[in-house]
């Protein structure tokens, strides 16, 4: 089997539009969360989200693009724009028919679908943008950073929900391994700070509804009530280990393990006993080669929603047995909301640098303990520990769960 390395990241995020502004704010416990500006959510039960802030498409994408782009797809290109020049690829170094993209989007154009159906409504239908499909479709900004980037080999944009960046992430990695590519592209990008996505997520009973930023998002904490949502788009460049050493390549970690299962069980619930969660850990830690024991932390799903972080608890619990109380267990949804489809690599590039840089980031906001969530969640301050393997779990709507393991280098 080829080995699988990180070479390049990039990332546009509520806190932080490139890589050292977002693990500067990991590491300091930045709080993204604030009242909603997209639009006037005065009339919504959730009125906090955790947006992209100060970002402007056109300093990496031309103005007559941009238009043509919905938002996902913008924060797509500029998160891939950043990962590829830090991995230092360029035409020389990296075949197009050897480089794949595996970017995926959770719902993908839903700001362009919002906006040409009230044209359609408003303005009957030849007011509808010719490009209002394109944009809209989820396979675009896979098909957007390929064009860009002259990535011929295969590309493969994911949709799994919440799972989907790092499901992304995870099939990127067999690519390589089994021969496929040299190269990957891979990651996540969502946009859906939206009136309907909003209300949407509020009538399932999956946001927070609290006006208090700092008590919104607080995965594992007993006043938890739901997530808050988040945007942005998080990218990886994964490389097959002898290439990247050929050309000279940085490396931030090597891919050991991937995990992907199902629960089988529900439209939104996680499955009670976390089954497909712990399957999906045990899978990932099988592939690495290493023991449960070889673990030292979690980049945990953590969304803050009753359900989901006292089931992953329980997961983690029998996934790593009396280990599971040794884990640094960590949400930085705490800091970023939930980024649906950019969550998974968004959480992947914050796995990647603690393991690098021997920092865990914290889980901000906690306050009151909860005994189902018994694990140690590094509260509210970033901690210091020399480990070598670390994992990143995704768990997403539909039961689709995916876990990494990434090894120090």
């Amino acid at each position: 089997m080829r080995r699988v390395v990180v070479t390049g990241l990039g990332i546009i995020s509520p806190i932080g539009n490139d890589v050292d502004s977002y693990w500067n704010s990991l590491k300091s416990g930045v709080l993204g969360i604030d009242f909603i500006t997209k639009f006037d959510a005065n009339a919504y039960k959730a009125r906090l989200a955790a947006e992209v802030k100060g970002f402007d498409p056109k300093e990496v994408i031309e103005p007559s693009e941009v238009r043509r782009m919905d938002p996902y797809s913008q924060y797509a290109i500029c998160a891939v724009k950043e990962a590829y020049a830090d991995a230092g690829l360029n035409e020389e170094n990296i075949a197009p028919e050897r480089m794949g993209v595996y970017f995926g989007s959770g719902i993908g154009g839903i700001n362009t679908f919002a906006a040409e159906t009230e044209k359609l409504l408003t303005s009957g239908p030849k007011r509808v943008s010719p490009f209002f499909v394109p944009m809209m479709i989820a396979n675009m900004a896979s098909g957007l950073i390929s064009v860009r980037f002259n990535a011929k080999g295969p590309v493969v944009p994911i949709v799994t929900a919440c799972a989907t960046g790092t499901n992304s992430i995870g099939e990127a990695f067999r690519a390589i391994r089994h021969g496929y590519a040299d190269v990957v592209i891979s990651g996540g990008a969502e946009a859906a700070i939206t009136p309907a996505a909003i209300a949407g997520f509020v009538n399932c009973m999956a946001l927070s509804t609290s006006e208090d930023r700092e008590s919104a998002s607080i995965p594992f904490d007993k006043r938890r009530r739901g997530f808050v949502m988040g945007e942005g788009a998080g990218c990886l460049i994964l490389e097959e280990y002898e290439h990247a050493v050929s050309r000279g390549a940085k490396i931030y970690a090597e891919i050991a393990g991937y995990g992907n299962t199902s629960d089988a069980y529900h439209m939104t619930a996680p499955h009670p006993e976390g089954e497909g969660a712990k399957n999906a850990m045990l899978n990932a830690i099988a592939e690495a080669g290493c023991a449960p024991e070889d673990i030292g932390y979690i980049n945990a799903h953590g969304t803050g929603t009753p359900q989901n972080d006292k089931v992953e608890t329980f997961a983690i619990k029998q996934a790593f047995g009396k280990h599971a109380y040794k884990l640094m267990v960590s949400s930085t949804k705490s800091m970023t909301g939930h980024m649906l489809g950019a969550a998974g690599a968004a959480e992947a590039i914050a796995t990647v640098l603690a393991l690098r840089n021997g920092i865990i980031p914290p889980t901000i906001g906690f306050k009151e303990f909860d005994p189902e969530c018994d694990l140690d969640i590094v509260p509210n301050t970033a901690r210091t520990a020399d480990i070598e393997y670390a994992m990143s779990n995704s768990l997403g709507f539909g039961g689709h769960n995916a876990s990494i393991v990434f090894r120090r280098q």
